[in-house]
Formats: C-alpha cells, structure tokens, sequence
C-alpha cells in the first residue's frame, strides 16, 4: 500500500473537492481519495506507488493545480 500527499490550489467548496475525489479515484490501483477545499491537502491511498504525472493530470482534468508534497 502506498500513501502520497498533494497540495491542490483553486479549490473552495465541497463541490471542487467531489470533483477532485472523481477524476482521481479513476486512476489505477487508488483505493481512498481524501481531499479538503480548507487545507488545500489531497492523500491518496493506492496499491502501488502512483505515477506523480497521472495524479497532477487527473487534478489538472478537475480545473485545480497540485503540486507534490510527501
């Protein structure tokens, strides 16, 4: 099991924060996806380590920015 952290920007409600949670939950191998509009903080639980990529990408398709933080 893998664990990765994002600071995501441009998010300000619950309903930025569902559609982050959407577009990342389709990548492969993610099992949780906890995100808060507040904190500007995305964890992502996966099976195996996610491509940093894929994961700024599926952000990107969400209308936000992510950078990597752990």
């Amino acid at each position: 099991m893998s664990t990765s952290e994002y600071q995501v920007t441009g998010m300000t409600c619950g309903h930025c924060e569902m559609s982050v949670r959407e577009e990342v939950g389709t990548l492969p191998g993610v099992q949780d996806v906890q995100v808060s509009h507040e904190t500007g903080r995305l964890v992502i639980t996966a099976a195996e380590p996610l491509d940093d990529a894929a994961v700024i990408a599926a952000v990107d398709e969400a209308g936000y920015q992510a950078v990597r933080t752990s």
